[in-house]
């Protein structure tokens, strides 16, 4: 089963949804066995199909939120979220779409990721109108390498949240962990490992805006993706200030910083955004091939395609329709063609039998100009010529002596007085022999060289003889 993995670019708040564009995606399609088929940057119509589909959501376009859940599942849990998390949001949370984590985190708390309902949809219907069936989208920050295992982190959590407080009410705690250094500092935040990664150059999501705003004459911007654990969260920052913004942010936690390369489309050639440009202004930032990023996209399983917009490849909406349309169509067309032929057939055949049955009433009426009344012709006709047969003396096939005559050549070795009784009735003889007699296994077949037919009644042992013209 191939799959096609797709880097999206964050929304951008100031352009309004009837001018939302998607620019030309970053992409790369692996076969069933996992090997990298094809990688390179292209439009949504011509991104290459795919058994399923993983979308890599901006980390601009996500909050990630911890908190405690109502026992709820399915569309009751779904009605709860937009309240539970409505203090934390200043857009009006009905216009969100929310989806959880279905790993649960310590202390029963779970994580949620918000995002803007109209641009998700956006993004869905754009891909399910493009032919990508099995959609599933997670959040890009999931996607980076990790300072230290979720097991680590999550005990670094605990002890944060079990220190005493000290002086001003912040929490003093010192750890020892592997991978992290001996800190003292207040919140989870300042002993939790930041990682970032720089994902490249702001991309505009609309044809036609207002300048790129620029620092320090034409720095551009970049995306830049934190991520905290299993919290994350996306900045867009001038180039030039992407190691100051970290070190404010982390305060005195150890930070691993990335920069995303081998992008397809950002070829060193290219002016100011290049990868090569992008790192004359940022410091220590370690490469990361987007072919891995693309492949942890993989693992991760936090699916942001949930509740209304679960994938149900079954579903029969306007796009699946669309394509289905011409098999629809043939095979309306292949049943009208079919309905319009049995009865075009049936006419013929239907001609075909008044043709006959008028051919064989006069064939009747020529022969027997004394026939009133024609209901069946041919029964009428096998009728007429019995009664002629019988009035020249001839005797009939069906006659008792024809059927006797034909039984007597037909006896061979079974002896003459070996019968018991002779019944004829209805052109039918039947014949009952003695107990004692046995019939040899040919008595059929010489009966049918005679032109007859016989039968045995399996329980009375009685044969019945018919002419078998």
């Amino acid at each position: 089963m191939s799959t096609l993995i797709v880097l999206l670019p964050p929304r951008d708040p100031a352009v309004p949804s009837q001018e939302w564009q998607l620019p030309e995606l970053p992409f790369v399609l692996l076969d069933k066995s996992g090997r990298t088929q094809r990688a390179g940057r292209s439009s949504l119509a011509l991104l290459p199909r795919a058994s399923s589909t993983v979308l890599m959501v901006a980390a601009r376009d996500l909050l990630m939120m911890p908190t405690t859940l109502p026992p709820l599942r399915g569309p009751k849990l779904r009605q709860a979220l937009p309240n539970i998390v409505e203090d934390q949001l200043i857009q009006d949370p009905q216009t969100c779409h929310i989806a959880v984590d279905p790993k649960p985190l310590a202390g029963g708390r779970q994580m949620l990721a918000i995002i803007d309902r109209g641009w998700f949809r956006f993004i869905c219907e754009g891909f399910s109108a493009a032919g990508h069936r099995s959609l599933r989208a997670v959040p890009v920050t999931r996607c980076l390498p990790q300072a230290v295992s979720p097991e680590v982190a999550a005990e670094v959590a605990e002890l944060v949240s079990a220190g005493e407080p000290g002086v001003g009410g912040a929490a003093q705690v010192a750890t020892s962990l592997p991978g992290v250094a001996p800190v003292v500092a207040p919140g989870v935040a300042s002993v939790m490992p930041m990682v970032a990664t720089v994902l490249g150059a702001v991309v505009q999501t609309a044809p036609a805006l207002l300048l790129e705003s620029v620092v320090d004459s034409g720095v551009p911007r970049v995306e830049l993706a934190i991520a905290r654990g299993v919290q994350g969260e996306g900045l867009a920052v001038p180039a030039t200030a992407v190691n100051a913004t970290l070190a404010a942010l982390a305060g005195a936690a150890p930070v691993s910083l990335y920069m995303l390369t081998e992008l397809p489309g950002n070829e060193p050639s290219l002016p100011a955004k290049s990868p090569a440009r992008l790192a004359a202004h940022i410091h220590g930032a370690s490469p990361l091939p987007f072919e891995q990023l693309a492949r942890r996209a993989l693992e991760c399983r936090f699916d942001l395609c949930q509740f209304e917009f679960a994938s149900q490849p079954w579903r029969l909406d306007r796009a699946t329709l669309r394509r289905l349309r011409l098999p629809l169509l043939l095979a309306v067309g292949a049943l009208v063609v079919a309905i319009v032929g049995m009865n075009v057939q049936w006419l013929m055949l239907a001609h075909q039998r008044d043709a006959i049955n008028t051919q064989m009433t006069e064939l009747l009426l020529n022969t027997f100009p004394k026939t009133t009344v024609v209901l069946d012709a041919p029964d009428q006709m096998s009728h007429q010529l019995q009664q002629l047969r019988v009035a020249a003396g001839e005797l009939s096939p069906d006659d008792f002596l024809s059927l006797a005559d034909g039984l007597a050549r037909s006896l061979a070795p079974v002896p003459v007085n070996g019968i018991a009784a002779l019944d004829y009735h209805d052109r039918r003889l039947d014949v009952t022999f003695k107990p004692e007699v046995k019939l040899d296994p040919d008595f059929a077949k010489r009966l049918a060289r005679n032109g007859l037919t016989g039968e045995i009644d399996s329980n009375t042992g009685k044969w019945t003889i018919r002419n078998g013209q």
